[in-house]
């Protein structure tokens, strides 16, 4: 099971041709609206520079318009105050009478065409992938209900209402599961929060909860321009209350995204100061030590954030600070507590997926079918669970429809795991075309990267893993030695031991590989790696015992990793070849 924030990491276990870009609407003249009173959940006294009664009703852009608009453009072509594309400081117009809603069609900076003179084509080979699954879903979407909105309460999505220092009910966003934000209606929740928010432009909560769903947005569904985009949000929503703990918990969120995870860190426990209660920082706490390899203190913030606010989103931070210490039987029996408790369509895709890849990693394939299978009947477009699925049908054996699935997966959303593992799969087949499909699939995952990068992520890890055997093997020793300095997981330890074993540091590799598993965490790739570099650096017998670990736990771990680790089990298994004796002349 990956951890929630670790979406974008190409680690074993974990887009065909581009077509052009979906044309967006005609933009309508904004028209003038009455001065809104102030709605609920929002500080009428709060001043806000540029906010007064006299707001305009901007245009509400269509989900599929707004899904690719706001997207900065290729690094290097920033504007004013240094931010990409925009009008003025934080991309805002400075002659708005309103908080500018960020990702809306309501004004300049929107993005240039994917082949505009001055577009890095990496950037815009994601772009045009991105605009055809934004197509393919605008059908979907077309007649959804406002997911986001359904429940709106005080402004925000919450299935509850927190109590603060003050004893007085506010509203939170951090109620909202990650299984909920990512259902297939996300994109139509956007839609109608930006819709509210122009006309009730003081609603700090929904500007909280607007900057969440993008984070989600990004998270989900590949798009990193949504992370400057978030953080506007965000920042609005605390120029309307400074103390409003929802915004404070979507800054966690969205650093935990960018993989800044000391500043999620902080930023949870700013809104922990704030409200103790507060699930999404309770849940972002965790999710920072994890990814800070803080273990200890990971399954102690667990067990706080249990005892306060137990439910789905913390349950499955709970199972996989398990999961990481080798527990594989509490994690599944917490995370089959959560989907028997599970009621709606987003948190019942959300556990299974959880459990199927936790059955998954332990190559039960016909179990981890079955999850996938009750997760996409509960939402039949979730990335997550499609991606598992095709994981899994590959290792059984089930190639074809693996290479379909995954070819559908990336289509909607290139990210740098499904794409490694169906260029992956193409080099397996082996059929005809099948190497350069390969290489492009490769090639997108540099361009997410560099879109990745551009919009504030630390994507050093995913660009060690990947480089690693499909790259730059001395760019991905520097990203995997950089990712080491900031922080010392399972995960880094493994990415830094396989730059330095294909860079041929064998010696240096051993220690970091040792440590990656060490926690007793059961992982069929990281016992992989261990075995290889034990084998490279003469110890026969351990290596062995790892890579014969590694294909029982799970034998179809990686299409290529497997295979690799079958052939080196062979030859280390095989007899020594007999020589012939020596003989002299005459024979004796």
């Amino acid at each position: 099971m990956a951890p929630e924030t670790n979406d974008g990491e190409t680690h074993p276990g974990r887009r065909p041709a581009p077509p052009a870009v979906a044309d967006a609407p005609a933009e309508t003249e904004p028209a003038a609206a009455p001065a809104p009173q102030p709605g609920p959940g929002a500080d009428a006294g709060a001043e806000v520079p540029g906010v007064d009664a006299g707001v305009e009703a901007l245009p509400v852009p269509e989900a599929d318009a707004d899904a690719d608009a706001g997207t900065p453009p290729a690094p290097g072509a920033e504007g004013p105050e240094g931010t990409e594309g925009s009008d003025g400081p934080d991309g805002e117009d400075p002659d708005a009478k309103t908080p500018s809603l960020p990702g809306s069609h309501a004004g300049p900076g929107t993005t240039p065409a994917p082949d505009a003179p001055g577009v890095d084509p990496r950037v815009a080979a994601v772009r045009r992938v991105g605009a055809a699954g934004r197509r393919w879903r605008a059908v979907q979407l077309g007649a959804c209900a406002a997911l986001l909105a359904v429940a709106m309460t005080a402004g925000a999505v919450a299935v509850g209402a927190l109590r603060d220092g003050g004893g007085r009910a506010v509203a939170t966003s951090a109620a909202v599961s990650p299984g909920l934000l990512a259902g297939g209606n996300l994109d139509a929740g956007v839609t109608s929060l930006q819709a509210h928010l122009r006309t009730q432009p003081r609603d700090f909560g929904s500007w909280a909860t607007l900057g969440l769903a993008y984070v989600e947005q990004a998270r989900t569904q590949g798009d990193p321009s949504r992370y400057p985009q978030a953080r506007k949000a965000f920042d609005t929503s605390l120029a309307l209350r400074a103390d409003n703990d929802q915004a404070l918990a979507g800054l966690a969120a969205l650093a935990a995204a960018r993989h800044d995870f000391r500043g999620a860190l902080a930023d949870a426990d700013r809104a922990l100061e704030q409200n103790p209660y507060n699930e999404r920082a309770l849940c972002s706490r965790v999710d920072a030590l994890v990814e800070l390899g803080r273990y200890d203190e990971a399954s102690e913030a667990a067990g706080t954030a249990d005892a306060r606010r137990p439910g789905i989103p913390v349950f499955t931070r709970y199972a996989y600070v398990h999961e990481l210490r080798g527990d594989v039987t509490t994690a599944r029996r917490v995370l089959t507590q959560a989907l028997d408790a599970a009621t709606g369509p987003g948190d019942i895709a959300y556990v299974a997926t959880q459990l199927g890849q936790l059955a998954w990693n332990q190559g039960d394939y016909p179990t981890a079918l079955a999850h996938y299978a009750r997760a996409l009947a509960a939402d039949d477009g979730y990335l997550p669970a499609l991606e598992g699925r095709a994981r899994a049908q590959a290792a059984s054996g089930r190639r074809e429809e693996a290479v379909k699935g995954l070819e559908a997966v990336v289509a909607r959303y290139p990210l740098p795991g499904p794409l490694v593992a169906l260029g992956e799969l193409y080099e397996a087949r082996g059929a005809a075309g099948d190497a350069a499909r390969a290489r492009d699939q490769y090639a997108l995952v540099d361009a997410w990267t560099a879109l990745a990068r551009a919009n504030g992520v630390d994507v050093d890890l995913d660009t060690a893993l990947a480089a690693a055997d499909h790259g730059d093997r001395a760019a991905a020793l520097r990203a995997a030695r950089a990712e080491w300095a900031r922080r010392h997981t399972v995960h880094t330890a493994d990415a830094l031991a396989w730059a330095l074993h294909v860079d041929g540091r064998d010696t240096e590799a051993l220690g970091y590989a040792r440590q990656a598993t060490a926690t007793g965490y059961r992982n069929a790739g990281s016992l992989y790696h261990l075995g290889m570099i034990e084998r490279a650096t003469g110890h026969t017998a351990d290596a062995r015992a790892h890579l014969t670990a590694a294909l029982e736990l799970n034998p179809g771990f990686s299409p290529l990793g497997a295979r690799t680790a079958r052939s080196a089990l062979t030859a280390l298994t095989a007899p020594p070849a007999q020589t012939a004796p020596r003989t002299t002349e005459g024979g004796r």
